[in-house]
């Protein structure tokens, strides 16, 4: 009644290195799996070129063309990717027809099982970049960063605490710690002054919630006027797009089942992810989608839906609150902002949760990624949930130290550290 699990995930590799790695997932259907399938790729720090999707409800087939993103230098683990991929699919060993929802999780697309949260303290002798350099080895090892706190102390020292969960779902053993804790002080060295590595108790859940922000810091990060931000969209531009506002056109004539969505624009990094995201956000199911190679920097994407339901979607307000989230999140997924606190300067990142309740991948490693390029260093740094706009945020704060090789004063400089994390963040 099923195939073998060995067929449920297939990864091709190019034999040209210019070519793409052909993913394929051939599985029973689960709601929200397609968005749960482009999280992983986005965590191991893979950019979708093309992909075609199709369900029929109870069975789906996916086949991913797959690149990594330019930001990445992290080897990739085709293996270790083929299992993670693996163990989000309904179990192909029973009749498909009781996959669909009763092996499907929460509803929402996502599994019932949640991975530990482990705390890692590290006490280490600053320097510049540090703090990505633990990001990469982190990322490298297959963690998931949920929470953070960096301090600096007035003697040079930072204490880092990192709240992960493990992908492998091995840190229980000694030999995943060991290993956790040799790849790092390969790559601290002499800085590394003390290690721990522990379940992560009551401290984790006193994180959860940031110190609150400023009224007028929190309207400038979460307000978003769509036809204002498309207009400062088009200034930040690429080496290969300028951007031009992206279109969203819905046909219900072409099928007498579905609803068609004609989507056009810019190409950059966790797009296919964010579609889908907004799509489990709205409960509707894609009964076929291709997203298209880019062309001149930008996308094309064809998506066959219908409601939770099986309806179609003709009510004119549903289509056009779906249609604002799309362009929304097509056009500005991240809020990167800087502000003044105190005499120091602040900079925050942000962007939408799940309705499952998992943050995007790989936002802390793009963002000391590009205060590392830019030599500005870090002085402190913590993750957090925040509620705004009726929607929960992952909100990033760094709080940054002002130099004379990158001063934070100018005006200038600011907004070069905006554009550069923003470029990092979209793959641009």
């Amino acid at each position: 009644m099923g195939i073998p699990s060995e067929d449920v995930v297939l990864i091709q590799l190019p034999k040209d290195p210019s070519e793409p790695t052909v993913v394929t997932v051939n599985c029973p259907d689960k709601p929200g799996l397609g968005c749960d399938l482009c999280r992983t790729l986005l965590e191991f720090g893979l950019s979708i070129t093309r992909a075609d999707f199709s369900t029929d409800g109870r069975w789906c087939y996916v086949v991913f063309w797959l690149v990594p993103n330019v930001s990445n230098s992290c080897t990739i683990d085709w293996e270790s990717l083929k299992n993670r991929l693996l163990s989000m699919c309904p179990s192909c060993l029973v009749p498909f027809f009781y996959c669909n929802y009763q092996l499907g999780g929460d509803g929402n697309g996502s599994s019932t099982h949640s991975s530990s949260v482990y705390l890692l303290k590290l006490c280490c002798l600053d320097r510049k970049g540090l703090l990505h350099d633990v990001t990469r080895i982190l990322s490298d090892l297959e963690f998931s960063i949920q929470r953070v706190k960096v301090m600096t102390t007035p003697d040079g020292r930072v204490m880092d605490l990192f709240f992960i969960t493990d992908g492998m779902e091995l840190l229980h053993t000694k030999k995943r710690r060991d290993d956790t804790k040799e790849h790092l002080i390969a790559v601290l060295g002499n800085y590394c002054i003390s290690f721990e590595l522990q379940l992560a108790g009551p401290e984790y859940d006193s994180l959860k919630a940031l110190p609150s922000l400023p009224p007028a810091v929190s309207e400038e990060l979460f307000t978003y006027e769509l036809a204002s931000k498309e207009a400062s969209s088009k200034e930040l531009k690429s080496d290969l797009v300028t951007l031009k506002k992206a279109t969203v056109t819905v046909d219900n004539m072409l099928s007498p089942a579905h609803t068609l969505l004609q989507i056009q624009c810019a190409d950059q990094k966790g797009l296919f992810y964010d579609i889908l995201r907004t799509s489990k956000d709205f409960d509707f199911q894609i009964a076929h989608g291709r997203f298209s190679s880019s062309v001149k920097g930008y996308r094309n994407l064809d998506l066959l839906i219908r409601q939770a339901n099986g309806k179609k979607i003709v009510d004119p307000k549903h289509q056009n609150a779906l249609c604002s989230r799309l362009k929304e999140e097509m056009l500005h997924p991240f809020r990167v902002i800087i502000v003044n606190r105190g005499p120091d300067t602040e900079l925050l990142v942000a962007n939408p949760v799940e309705s499952s309740g998992k943050g995007r991948p790989r936002v802390f490693y793009d963002v000391t990624l590009a205060l590392k390029m830019l030599g500005v260093c870090i002085f402190s740094a913590e993750i957090g949930r925040h509620s705004a706009s009726d929607r929960q945020w992952e909100v990033y704060r760094f709080l940054l130290d002002d130099s004379h090789e990158f001063p934070l004063t100018s005006n200038r400089a600011r907004n070069q550290l905006v554009d550069r994390v923003r470029r990092i963040l979209m793959g641009w």
